[in-house]
């Protein structure tokens, strides 16, 4: 069975990520394109730097086009927002993006997107489901063959997609600053469009890491203070500014600041809202997921601005942005976007705009988030995955989700909510918990927030105790 989780289609490779099976999907979404009657319309495909991905990318062209549906096959590899972009620009109503992101290097997976570079919503992805469900054998054709017919054409829009994000960067302001920054692109595909755009706005950039490695050097392509190690040393010890990293597909960022220290994705959510809003001027709420930090929450109200929580899943993010015309979208897990450019998370976007935020402010990283926290106060997150059996995630179900029971966490319970997975809201603004399974990996996870992280390893741990993990 091929099922779409939060970031799409993911499995193991050889095991359910396999030709069969992308054959299998690839069929399923031409039958709901001839369904609705858009087979004219092109679908654009991309890949990133996983096992496969590139062969993968052509298995499924090879269907679209045995199909009658033109495909427009983007040259090398890309990063996913790119590829949403280039949905987006060709007005394609649909696009795939052959990637498992963030996940460990035995998995690919595939991205499906809509109208406008969107991700695709649940109700598209059901009815996907039940279009595969009903595929017998896949068309197929021959991918040079295809190419020689023109069927399946050949396109590269990265300097489109490039010159979209230098619009609306105030260049000269970065050109006057002389910053220097280490990329690490985390072995995945960031590096030509994000080391590009950087240059071109006359910054030192110097890169680690961007060599073509599956199993992305033995570590897992996402972000985080532990991932990022190696960058972290490197910017202290040779005087950086900055640090930057990007997840697998490079719709993620990761960041370092000059003294060394890991910014967590929750402030770089709260250091581009603030930015945006308080030193460009530019208008509009913000949309942040239920595990992500309320103190976007306090800085909305204090501008006049509305915070709105929605479920995890950037989908989620993006209609809602579309609905309030909020001003910047994301997660806590380093994924973001801004109202006028995709509908989706773009970590080499987001990483220009912090760049930009450095040069125009004129302080470091640290002195923009203390200047922050004086004004509205600090709240720290703390984090706990754990890998679950067939029957421990039952036993979890009926527990949390069924008989809908609840520790004592020794604190006064303002709300309790099970939108996504379970999340109960202290009263007196004392924090909050939140626990639900991995859209994509057999994982269960906690996120608590408080006004100190060690606060809220306490309340994980009584989680933790109550759950049996």
């Amino acid at each position: 069975m091929i099922k779409f989780g939060t970031g799409g289609f993911r499995a193991v490779i050889a095991d359910d990520f396999t030709k069969a099976n992308l054959e299998l999907l690839a069929q399923g979404l031409a039958d709901k394109m001839t369904a609705e009657g858009v087979t004219n319309s092109p679908v654009a495909i991309g890949y990133d730097r996983r096992f496969m991905s590139d062969i993968a990318a052509k298995w499924c062209s090879q269907v679209l086009a045995a199909n009658g549906i033109p495909v427009r096959f983007i040259a090398g590899e890309s990063p996913t927002p790119l590829i949403m972009f280039t949905v987006k620009q060709l007005g394609c109503h649909y696009g795939m993006a052959i990637t498992a992101s963030h996940n460990p290097a035995e998995y690919n997976g595939v991205k499906i997107f809509t109208l406008g570079g969107r991700d695709a919503s649940k109700e598209v992805t059901d009815e996907l489901e039940g279009y595969i469900s009903r595929v017998g054998e896949p068309r197929v054709t021959n991918f040079d063959s295809a190419v020689k017919d023109g069927i399946i054409q050949i396109i590269n829009p990265k300097n489109d997609y490039i010159d979209s994000i230098l619009s609306v960067l105030d260049i000269d302001k970065i050109k006057n600053s002389s910053v220097k920054v280490l990329l690490d692109p985390m072995f995945g595909v960031s590096r030509t469009c994000l080391q590009t755009i950087l240059l071109t706005c006359r910054c030192e950039v110097d890169v680690i890491n961007d060599r073509h490695d599956t199993l992305f050097g033995g570590r897992l392509p996402s972000p985080s203070a532990k991932t990022l190690r190696q960058l972290s040393m490197r910017v202290a010890e040779n005087g950086y500014d900055l640090g930057i990293g990007t997840d697998g597909d490079a719709d993620r960022i990761g960041l370092i600041d000059a003294s060394g220290n890991f910014i967590h994705p929750n402030d770089i959510m709260v250091l581009l809202y603030y930015y945006l809003r308080k030193y460009k001027g530019w208008k509009g709420g913000v949309v942040r997921n239920l595990c992500t930090t309320h103190l976007l929450d306090r800085i909305a109200e204090d501008l006049g601005d509305t915070c709105y929580e929605v479920p995890v899943g950037f989908k989620h993010i993006s209609h809602q942005m579309d609905v309030s015309d909020a001003l910047i979208g994301g997660e806590s897990s380093g994924g973001l976007t801004v109202r006028g450019h995709i509908s989706g998370k773009d970590g080499i976007y987001a990483a220009a705009l912090i760049v930009e935020m450095l040069c125009t402010i004129g302080k470091p990283l640290s002195a923009i988030l203390d200047e922050i926290h004086e004004t509205y106060g600090n709240f720290g997150m703390a984090e706990f995955d754990c890998r679950f059996s067939a029957e421990k995630k039952k036993e979890i179900e009926k527990t949390l989700f069924e008989d809908r029971l609840l520790p004592d966490f020794g604190l006064a319970v303002e709300k309790v909510s099970y939108d996504d997975g379970l999340k109960v809201t202290f009263a007196d603004k004392a924090g909050w918990i939140n626990c639900r399974f991995s859209g994509t990996e057999p994982l269960i996870r906690i996120f608590c927030e408080r006004d100190t992280i060690e606060k809220g390893h306490e309340l994980i741990g009584v989680m933790r105790t109550f759950l049996g993990l």
